[in-house]
C-alpha cells in the first residue's frame, strides 16, 4: 500500500453500494481494496507510459 493516502469521495446509488459491499465481503476484501485495484487496472489500461511509470511500485 502507498505510504501517503488521499481521500476520494464519490456518490453512488445506495442499492449499488450495498450490493458492492456484499460482493466485496464474499471475496474477503474491503470496498477500498477493490476500488484501489480498479484504479490501478484503469491506469494500466489507459495511462500513458509516463503516467504508468509514476505509479508506486508497491501497488
Amino acid at each position: 500500500m502507498e505510504n501517503r493516502t488521499a481521500r476520494l469521495t464519490l456518490l453512488i446509488d445506495p442499492t449499488k453500494k450495498q450490493i458492492f459491499e456484499e460482493i466485496c465481503a464474499l471475496h474477503d476484501l474491503t470496498p477500498s481494496q477493490v476500488v484501489r485495484q480498479m484504479i490501478r487496472d484503469y491506469v494500466q489500461q489507459h495511462g500513458s507510459p509516463a503516467q504508468i511509470a509514476r505509479m508506486p511500485s508497491n501497488n
